[in-house]
């Protein structure tokens, strides 16, 4: 049912919200593993998550379908510059577009979670498996954020 999912959606961004809060800007600009991206590079990596799926949910729930893109991220890290961000200024945005996408999914129809999206090369998903996909992405790099 949409209204769960985009329930599910909005309470994962709050606890995710909580705890990216808690980074200072010294521990943001420090690499969660030896040679990795710094917290501020993968809190980017997020923001470009958002930007990359806001298209792909809205034109799979208009359209009936996605086909686009796949996502270079290291290029797109890099070219954003978000290791020179504040944090602070960095977390408002990603509070910003992901309170947006929360808007979105909740308006999904439930016809429409079936809908076929092909990222780039990858095989076709339905937008259901894309949001929560997103979601265990966010999870993931979240943790790796704050661990």
């Amino acid at each position: 049912m949409p209204a769960e999912l985009g329930h599910q959606f909005d309470l994962r961004l709050k606890a995710a919200a909580v705890r990216l809060s808690a980074i200072t800007e010294q521990r943001a600009a420090e690499p969660t593993h030896p040679g990795g991206w710094l917290r501020k590079e993968v809190l980017g990596h997020l923001l470009d998550s958002a930007a990359n799926n806001h298209q792909r949910f809205v034109r799979a729930a208009l359209d009936g379908s996605y086909a686009g893109p796949g996502y270079e991220q290291e290029a797109w890290v890099k070219f954003h510059g978000y290791a020179q961000m504040p944090w602070a200024e960095l977390l408002t945005e990603w509070r910003q577009r992901n309170a947006l996408l929360s808007r979105i999914v909740q308006r999904i129809d439930e016809s429409a979670l079936s809908a076929s999206c092909k990222v780039g090369d990858n095989e076709p998903v339905t937008l259901r498996f894309l949001i929560e996909d997103y979601l265990r992405h966010l999870d993931h790099h979240v943790a790796q954020i704050t661990g």
